[in-house]
């Protein structure tokens, strides 16, 4: 009985040795033990190199100096956003070394200095216009900065605590000199329950171009075609009526000390100054106030028809939230550069102020740029080359 079970035994472990060997010959395994080694992992395709390729990710990119890039930068124009560049520049500087020297004398000397090439960049409220462009003779980008409004202020002694309303069409009529009394049944349309009074109205006006007037006289444009077809929109024009200031501080001194009389002058300043200003009627029929943030919104409502040179108006835009007579400031560089180092310590500057400087402007009042214009200014930064090269250093 011993001897039966021991030969079961082994039948069954001789059946189970041969089934192992049939299964691994079917599986075409020898006889002969090999060692297997272990799987290896799948094969990655190769990454590009990001160095070359990637575009760089906005807020916070540029981090410190950078190797090679020029420590100075010469800049003119503008005087509108001069609060703003001076912040900006004194941050660049403590963050990268480079010193940026601006000077902030107008529109039209920035938009000379770059014709001329006595600057590295120029700076101006108003769009340079094609006759301009070609005068340079080369292609210039446009590249936007910051947001700005122009505001109607008045000194009517009457109603010295009250906001007045102004309708475009009524503006363009005082500036032209067709509605000269506070009384007028135009005036008093757009302010109904307000008393005026039968007094003569005194306009002021800028007497130096700036681009203040531009913004002016591009929203009256926009408003009236007689305004458009006798006087147009620029730096400086020829003014139907009024008196003649210099600056916003001459023009807001002008309408404190001439009783019944109006001017235009800029948001910020008169942000600063607690001037009273009016509400404006704007697109959508609404009277909005000046702020940051409707001024934001006027960009924001041109910013989906901007063309490709970004040169715009945004005066009397679209959208019920936005402040019809509002502007860009734009830096303008010339697209194709000959000075590596120039061309890397300016293309940075000005990546870095359209993302980290925006947060900037906010204290100093200057609006800042809705995201959608940003993206369009990282393509224009990024198409500036140097020697036919890329100037971006992308890092």
């Amino acid at each position: 009985m011993s001897a039966i079970k021991v030969t079961r035994r082994r039948l069954v472990a001789i059946i189970g040795a041969s089934s192992a060997i049939a299964l691994l010959a079917a599986c075409g395994a020898s006889a002969t033990p090999t060692i297997v080694p272990p799987p290896s992992k799948p094969t990655e395709a190769p990454k590009p190199a990001a160095a070359a390729t990637a575009k760089p990710q906005g807020l916070g990119f540029v981090k410190g100096p950078l190797e090679g890039e020029s420590k100075t930068l010469n800049g003119a124009g503008a005087t509108f956003p001069a609060a703003l560049y001076s912040r900006w520049h004194e941050e660049f500087f403590k963050l990268t070394g480079v010193k940026v020297n601006y000077q902030s004398i107008g529109s039209g000397g920035g938009i000379k200095a770059l014709t001329d090439g006595t600057t590295d960049f120029g700076a101006s409220d108003g769009p340079m216009t094609d006759e301009q462009l070609a005068a340079v003779g080369a292609p210039v980008l446009h590249v936007p900065m910051t947001l700005g409004a122009d505001v109607a202020t008045y000194n009517i002694p009457e109603l010295a605590n009250a906001r007045l309303k102004f309708s475009g069409e009524t503006l363009a009529g005082i500036f032209m000199g067709d509605i000269t009394k506070w009384n007028d049944a135009r005036i008093a349309a757009d302010n109904a329950g307000l008393s005026l009074p039968n007094k003569d109205i005194v306009v002021v006006h800028r007497s130096d171009g700036s681009g203040t007037s531009y913004i002016w006289t591009d929203y009256l444009s926009s408003v009236s075609d007689k305004w458009k077809s006798s006087v147009g929109k620029s730096t400086s024009v020829n003014w139907p009526t009024g008196l003649g200031a210099k600056g916003n501080e001459g023009v807001s001194g002008e309408v404190k000390q001439d009783p019944y009389s109006i001017g235009y002058i800029e948001l910020a300043y008169a942000m600063q100054n607690q001037l009273p200003t009016a509400l404006i009627k704007n697109k959508a029929g609404q009277f909005v106030d000046a702020t940051l943030d409707s001024t934001t919104a006027a960009a924001a409502g041109a910013s989906a028809n901007m063309p490709e040179d970004l040169r715009v108006s945004i005066v009397n835009p679209d959208g019920a939230a936005a402040y019809p007579i509002a502007s860009f400031t734009w830096i303008l560089v010339r697209k194709d550069l000959t000075d590596p180092a120039k061309a890397q310590a300016l293309t940075r500057l000005l990546w870095w102020a359209v993302h980290d400087g925006q947060k900037l402007g906010g204290d100093l009042l200057y609006a800042p740029l809705p995201a959608a214009v940003v993206q369009k200014d990282e393509e224009k930064i990024n198409s500036v080359t140097v020697n036919g090269k890329p100037a971006f250093p992308n890092k």
